[in-house]
């Protein structure tokens, strides 16, 4: 579904991502892990078109990204969860999903079929649902996530980028939407990239994962294989810390 090759993405002087590479498969599971500032957001954001990559293809169900905005991104099937959520605080929950859609409100069918897709996504997180006239400034921090995930579920992705979902939230909370992110991919079959700081709980969840350092790509594995590499265990594991889903 996704090939990425050989990618060089820059802030200004900055060389952020250098000859990055890296696949995905239809309704996989992929993890990226690496501490602050190896480039994971960059990768991310270069995948959505936030901020191009400056040499390097990305291949997307066969065709290439590299000229594309991000609108004409996320109306192939790519939408983002960014980090820090970013939900519309002023607005509704109800609008903060519809602004999710408007790809979809151009046409009466579109709009029908952004009613459905909000009912699936009041199905997944019901507490949505409650609160869907509350204005998203005021939910929890874990509301505002899966307001987040939700806001970019509207527009029917074939990929789901998600940036550190579980950032200041509690271990039950990431544990709940862990298990959201899991039944989209096993049951609805959306393919995941997923960054989270979390390491070992995102390599319990996924499929294969990818190490970046500095910009680089110097790992990658199944998850299995990432969870007994003991350089992973000693950068990123943290052996005696307690996984979210034992508390």
């Amino acid at each position: 579904m996704l090939k990425i090759k050989n990618i060089n993405t820059y802030y200004g002087q900055v060389h952020a991502l250098k000859n990055v590479s890296l696949h995905l498969a239809e309704g996989e599971i992929v993890t990226l892990i690496g501490a602050n500032g190896a480039g994971k957001t960059t990768m991310l954001n270069s995948l959505s078109g936030i901020v191009p990559p400056k040499s390097g293809e990305i291949i997307f169900n066969g065709i290439s990204l590299n000229s594309f905005s991000p609108s004409e991104i996320v109306k192939l099937g790519v939408s983002q969860v960014p980090e820090g959520r970013q939900v519309f605080k002023p607005f509704s929950v109800e609008d903060n999903l519809e602004l999710g859609a408007y790809l979809h409100y151009k046409s009466k069918e579109g709009r029908s079929e952004a009613k459905k897709t909000a009912a699936m996504v009041y199905n997944l997180f019901p507490i949505l649902q409650e609160r869907k006239k509350q204005l998203a400034g005021t939910l929890s921090g874990g509301e505002q996530q899966m307001l987040a995930i939700g806001r970019a579920l509207m527009a029917k992705p074939k990929l789901l980028l998600l940036d550190e979902p579980s950032m200041g939230l509690a271990p039950m909370i990431t544990a709940e939407i862990f298990k959201v992110i899991e039944n989209l991919s096993r049951e609805k079959k959306t393919t995941v990239l997923l960054v989270e700081q979390n390491a070992r709980a995102a390599l319990k969840m996924a499929d294969r994962g990818y190490v970046l350092e500095t910009g680089k790509m110097i790992l990658e594995g199944t998850a299995a294989e990432l969870l007994e590499n003991k350089d992973v265990q000693r950068a990123y594991l943290g052996r005696d810390k307690k996984e979210i889903w034992e508390r």
